[in-house]
């Protein structure tokens, strides 16, 4: 269970917002040859005892669908200190999604298991990339870990308050 659970808002300012899109619960068992064979439960539990370590809250929240993910932006986008976001299929074609994230002012990693460029051409292409502050493709697991490190310096450096 996350430290704050989806339907209450937190009141700490240390919280690190994580979205994964469309077909990630299917992690460890959709093409493992690509993605691994790590659960996105696995994922989700490394990022919370790294947070919790150091301090922070997570959301973490995923969705098979567009406008659920644009809710956890717009409920916690105002109070977090940064989002994590892989939002699989959605960073090719989702306006929404990019618009949502183009509205907070809080630092967000756009995150990838794999090279997404060494793969199909039309996935070398994210609307998402535009308005994120970085993105990491092609580290497996471990590329939502560097991003929540990333996050975790920057709020501490920034201070704890999303808008700090």
């Amino acid at each position: 269970m996350d430290s704050v659970t989806a339907d209450t808002p937190p009141t700490a300012r240390r919280l690190i917002l994580v979205l994964h899109g469309p077909n990630l619960n299917l992690l460890g068992q959709r093409e493992p040859h690509i993605y691994g064979t790590v659960t996105l439960a696995e994922i989700d539990q490394a990022l919370r005892d790294a947070a919790s370590a150091r301090g922070f809250e997570t959301v973490i929240v995923q969705s098979n669908y567009e406008g659920a993910l644009i809710d956890q932006i717009q409920r916690y986008g105002p109070v977090a200190c940064g989002i994590i976001v892989n939002p699989g299929a959605l960073t090719h074609y989702s306006i929404a999604l990019r618009d949502a994230l183009a509205a907070v002012s809080i630092p967000v990693v756009e995150v990838h298991l794999s090279n997404v460029y060494r793969r199909e051409e039309f996935r070398h292409r994210s609307v998402i990339a535009p308005v994120v502050t970085g993105q990491i493709a092609g580290l497996g697991a471990d590329g939502y870990l560097l991003a929540l490190r990333y996050l975790m310096d920057r709020c501490g450096a920034e201070g704890t308050g999303a808008h700090a």
